[in-house]
């Protein structure tokens, strides 16, 4: 079998050394793409029947760009309903989509469906039965939209909002650096902020199951991840330009310092709500105990 050799002084022994990494930390928190071919290729019949109308005359061409564009709503509409479920699936604690997207996609498939029909066959019946089945089949492959809000049950809906919105924006400055660092071209940098954001994502999740630890997290969320935005745009322009091993080994150190920063102030926050339980429990204890009910401490 044919094997790299490397040594101490190998010029990529330090960009092989920084590759090494778990496999539980390159792929932690990596998530499958919620936009798949089945739904991208719905994008393929609005340019199919919008083709085919060219030469059906004003009104059959008029009726086959209205349905086509029908068509093409819905399945962009689709495509943003799948992520929206996605990202309500991937928390403890959300809220329903505000507009039910993949129900309006459905619609639109059925009124596309029903126009494209009506232009072959006018009429009523056709139209209609064509519509339906293909309002129908949609809902059938890819459902409907969630309708109730998750795990809201006791907690303040105005902290609730004041934490999407941090959030919000701390997923922006995650995406910034996400492209910043792509520019390196440096695969095993790419993997290293990969890591980094998949931490920082466990405190964003903590932070929107008890929205009380944002006043302790808010710094993490916007100075922290601002300036390791600016650091990581920085360093892509300087090592796509020069190569700079020093630079990467200063950006690589950074990297592991926010790092670990982020995962003691998410364990930090864990503990507290452990501590605010143990607390409540014992209130409770020494309140049923006033009333005269006997609590064994030792039943499991």
């Amino acid at each position: 079998m044919a094997q790299r050799y490397g040594g101490k002084y190998s010029p990529n022994e330090a960009a092989s050394q920084s590759e090494k990494v778990s496999p539980s930390g390159a792929y932690k928190g990596a998530t499958v793409d919620p936009v798949g071919a089945r739904s991208n290729v719905l994008f393929v019949p609005p340019i199919v029947l919008a083709a085919t109308s060219i030469n059906e005359g004003a009104i059959g061409m008029g009726l086959g760009l209205v349905g086509a564009g029908a068509l093409l709503l819905g399945a962009w509409l689709l495509r943003g309903g799948l992520t929206a479920e996605a990202a309500y699936n991937s928390r403890k604690v959300s809220r329903r989509p505000a507009f039910p997207r993949k129900i309006a996609a459905a619609l639109l498939a059925g009124v596309g469906v029903g126009v494209a029909a009506f232009a072959n066959e006018p009429g009523l019946v056709a139209p209609i039965i064509f519509g339906a089945a293909a309002a129908a089949l949609h809902l059938g492959a890819f459902g409907i939209d969630p309708l109730r809000d998750k795990g809201m049950e006791g907690i303040d809906t105005f902290q609730q909002d004041r934490v999407a919105r941090a959030v919000d924006e701390a997923e922006t400055h995650l995406a910034a650096m996400r492209d910043a660092i792509t520019r390196s071209g440096d695969r095993a940098m790419i993997a290293r902020v990969e890591r980094f954001q998949a931490t920082a994502k466990d405190l964003f999740r903590t932070v929107e199951d008890d929205p009380r630890d944002l006043t302790s997290a808010r710094k993490y969320l916007s100075v922290y991840l601002i300036g390791a935005r600016d650091a990581t745009i920085k360093f892509a322009d300087v090592y796509a330009r020069t190569q700079d091993a020093q630079a990467r080994k200063d950006y690589e150190s950074l990297l592991d310092d926010l790092e670990q920063n982020f995962s003691a102030r998410t364990r930090k926050m864990l503990l507290d709500d452990r501590s605010d339980l143990t607390v409540e429990i014992d209130v409770l204890r020494d309140r049923l105990q006033r009333e005269g009910v006997r609590i064994d401490r030792d039943m499991k």
